[in-house]
């Protein structure tokens, strides 16, 4: 084998055969990485008795002319009952989401600022957000009314796969020049 470092050559082999929708063919590895085909081959031989070894969840397995990483059957129960509570969450519907975005970028936030920028009533929206756990009442205003101030959650946060606010895209500039 002409890789100078096999461990670190497999680890690359296993991110790209984790990360490919489909499975990723010899050739198409042996491209992205720069190692030859045979030593691609024999780098995959080696994850795959690694993944056969007692104690792992997955395997590595030759599917249409490629490899995949793919759940042992055995643990199939399991895999179903995830896959059926995610499907049992519905949705957001897109009045849902614009109102998510809101939060997310002017928190803490008043539903009346809500309402103000998505220019209708969120009051529905705001119940199934906070039932979803994505967002979460922050505290009040000091002042008339005393009305609830929101922000998002860590589930938000999980849920879109941000680490924190930060990660957040910019705002575009929407050219509002008010003077």
């Amino acid at each position: 084998m002409a890789v100078i470092f096999p461990e670190e050559a497999t680890a690359v082999l296993e991110a790209l055969i984790f990360v490919a929708a489909k499975p990723i063919p010899t050739e198409t590895l042996s491209r992205l990485t720069g190692y030859s085909t045979r030593d691609v081959d024999e780098l995959l031989s080696k994850l795959e008795n690694r993944y056969n070894e007692q104690g792992h969840g997955l395997q590595l397995v030759k599917v249409a002319g490629g490899y995949q990483l793919v759940t042992r059957p055995e643990y199939s129960s399991y895999i179903e009952k995830l896959l059926q509570e995610r499907a049992e969450e519905p949705s957001l519907s897109k009045a849902a989401l614009e109102t998510l975005s809101i939060i997310a970028y002017y928190q803490p936030v008043t539903r009346v600022k809500i309402e103000a920028i998505r220019g209708v009533r969120v009051d529905h929206i705001l119940t199934n957000l906070l039932e979803r756990e994505l967002i979460q009442e922050m505290g009040r205003v000091n002042g008339p009314g005393r009305p609830i101030l929101y922000g998002t959650t860590p589930k938000f946060l999980e849920s879109f796969g941000l680490n924190d606010l930060n990660d957040l895209p910019p705002l575009p500039d929407l050219g509002n020049n008010e003077k």
